[in-house]
């Protein structure tokens, strides 16, 4: 698929969506920068802001399997990844998969779930694939999980511990819609029941062919992987930070560059591709140093960020 082909097809489904998910335009922007980045995303608000709504309209737009996976303190790794049954006809186990083998995969409140059940999330996201019984199962692709996540201060919350954090190339929040937003909310109810049956905008081979474009087609120099690395390091060597960003959070930063600069019609990186994703992509992965954990952490990143200068 040509690039201006992919990247207006890109707009056209967010512009369709917005018309479902009010005051959600943002949120669904950054989801579909992390999809097409082939990495996953974690959601933290409270309940009732629209995230289920979110990743149904994603999964519905791109004709995609999904499925959801509603954490609670008793679910076991194997309700998400699947198990193998007898069967007494055949005299065989058979095994039965879980909803983890969906192309696109919500998972809700994620941090209700043990820290057991937690980490049985790992290898699907890093590996693409799941190990059940000593047998290994490849995961369809593309595959994508769209974790939510209530404040931590809330009852009954297992903390992610920062192994998995980093596992998330991006974290955001949806926020309280506009008064506006709302108003038409309120005026037309929830259409989350109309999304099941909306036609595909794009199809499995299509979303895979814009993978290929943005990982093969979108130039990046080296002045600005320099910038990169001088952001990287920035973090690294901060009075602020305990633990600066790992390779993987590099990596991010590369991955969703170059995939905001797709979308916005471009085949080359410029600053403003890191600069305006940064926010969602590092402060989750560092370690503030405790004499700083009360300062907003979002501010903290973009000043050592604006301290960098932009490549020439």
């Amino acid at each position: 698929m040509a690039m201006g082909n992919g990247s207006q097809k890109i707009n056209d489904i967010i512009e369709f969506l917005s018309g479902y998910l009010h005051g959600k335009e943002h949120a669904l922007r950054l989801a579909l920068i992390v999809f097409f980045s082939k990495g996953h995303i974690l959601i933290e608000d409270l309940p009732g802001l629209g995230k289920t709504t979110l990743a149904i309209a994603i999964a519905k737009a791109l004709g995609l399997d999904f499925g959801r996976i509603q954490c609670t303190s008793d679910l076991l790794p194997t309700d998400i990844t699947g198990l193998s049954i007898y069967n007494k006809n055949s005299g065989e186990f058979e095994f039965r998969s879980g909803p983890v083998f969906n192309n696109i995969v919500l998972i809700d409140e994620i941090n209700r779930a043990t820290p057991k059940t937690q980490s049985a999330l790992i290898e699907s996201m890093g590996e693409k694939q799941a190990t059940i019984e000593r047998q290994t199962y490849q995961l369809p692709q593309p595959f994508f999980v769209i974790a939510t996540q209530n404040p931590v201060e809330q009852f009954g919350t297992f903390p992610l511990p920062e192994s998995q954090l980093d596992r998330f190339m991006m974290k955001i929040s949806i926020g309280y819609p506009t008064r506006k937003a709302e108003k038409e909310i309120l005026k037309g109810g929830s259409r989350r029941a109309e999304l099941y049956g909306i036609k595909p905008m794009m199809d499995k081979n299509e979303v895979l062919a814009i993978n290929d474009n943005i990982r093969n087609g979108v130039y990046v120099s080296d002045k600005i992987l320099e910038y990169m690395l001088s952001i990287i390091h920035a973090t690294r060597s901060s009075k602020y930070l305990a633990a600066g960003l790992s390779t993987r959070g590099a990596l991010a930063i590369h991955y969703t560059a170059r995939t905001n600069a797709y979308f916005n019609g471009r085949d080359f990186v410029i600053p403003e591709d890191i600069r305006e994703l940064a926010e969602y992509l590092i402060p989750h992965r560092v370690i503030f140093r405790e004499e700083y954990e009360h300062l907003e952490k979002r501010e903290i990143v973009q000043s050592l960020i604006e301290e960098i200068a932009s490549p020439a």
